[in-house]
């Protein structure tokens, strides 16, 4: 839709944005928000340098979040210097264990290769992956959801957004199936609200109830916190992260609300987890608490789907 030539900030624009969030007082996370960060490899090795030298500078006072495509994890120079940046996620496209959907999508840089894999090497690194995941494609079948499950849970991807797929207006896929006459309905814009605006392959009925399966069982407490344990145990932070006080009194709050106030399954595996991380995960810890506290968020979402 936009082309396929990256739109770039010159290095020095991208400094003056980092200066002004720091002479505003802000201290903490940064998403960068773009499609797909690494578009340009050359640009971004390039700029990284930069953004080091300007954090040492600084005393670290930000890290970063970011969406990039899974072909980072072919690049070892490229995850060197984002982690030595400060990126401590990335938000990939995963979308689908099955190949012909997409190759059906043209995620061709997700074929033919172990994305578990590739994802358990940024994991190692010291980023985080947090995915993207899509069913409803044509070539789906009623076998798609649990290989879903089984992928996402193998991978130690605990930020697992799954959506149903829709037509957006003029994109690719709105206009063959426009050209197929199974448009039908306008998309809400929100993929993970369990409606679908076409008229798919798979029974409309099973499609929605699979989905449906997917969310109930990878946001439950059981695979929700072993996919944490999983995760945690390829993870190798890097460096040493700041303790802010809003991460401070998130700990605080999340003793409270989830392993004090919350129902009697999720306190148990709430506390479980935190011995355990804080004996053999003592340096993630940090984010063995964030992601208990995200469980509390994709419940709520899970229970608003299901329903």
């Amino acid at each position: 839709m936009y082309g396929h030539k990256p739109r770039l900030k010159s290095i020095e624009q991208f400094l003056n944005e980092l200066q002004a969030l720091y002479d505003r007082g802000w201290r903490g996370s940064i998403f960068i928000v773009d499609d797909n960060f690494i578009g340009d490899k050359n640009a971004i090795k390039e700029l990284l340098p930069h953004v080091i030298e300007w954090l040492k500078k600084h005393d670290y006072p930000f890290d970063f979040l970011t969406e990039t495509s899974i072909n980072i994890a072919d690049d070892e120079i490229l995850i060197r210097l984002m982690v030595e940046a400060g990126f401590r996620q990335v938000f990939i496209g995963l979308e689908t264990p099955n190949e012909e959907s997409l190759r059906e999508c043209s995620k061709n840089q997700n074929c033919k290769r172990d994305m578990t894999a590739a994802i358990k090497k940024l994991q190692a690194s010291g980023i985080e992956v947090l995915g993207g995941y899509i069913v409803g494609f044509d070539s789906d079948d009623e076998n798609i959801f649990s290989r879903q499950i089984k992928f996402i849970q193998e991978s130690g991807v605990v930020t697992a957004m799954v959506g149903l797929l829709n037509a957006l207006p003029n994109t690719r896929l709105w206009q063959r199936l426009k050209e197929e006459n199974r448009l039908d309905l306008i998309a809400s814009g929100d993929n993970t609200d369990g409606s679908i605006n076409f008229i798919p392959r798979m029974d409309r009925a099973k499609l929605i109830e699979g989905y449906q399966r997917i969310i109930k069982t990878i946001y439950s407490p059981g695979p929700y916190y072993q996919r944490i344990c999983e995760f945690l145990k390829y993870h190798t932070p890097y460096g040493k992260r700041k303790i802010w006080k809003g991460r401070i009194k998130a700990l605080l709050k999340s003793m409270l609300y989830i392993g004090v106030l919350g129902n009697g399954i999720t306190q148990v595996y709430y506390w479980r987890l935190f011995i355990k991380a804080l004996i053999f995960y003592r340096k993630s810890f940090s984010e063995a608490i964030t992601l208990m506290i995200y469980g509390q968020h994709f419940r709520k979402v899970a229970k608003k789907v299901c329903s």
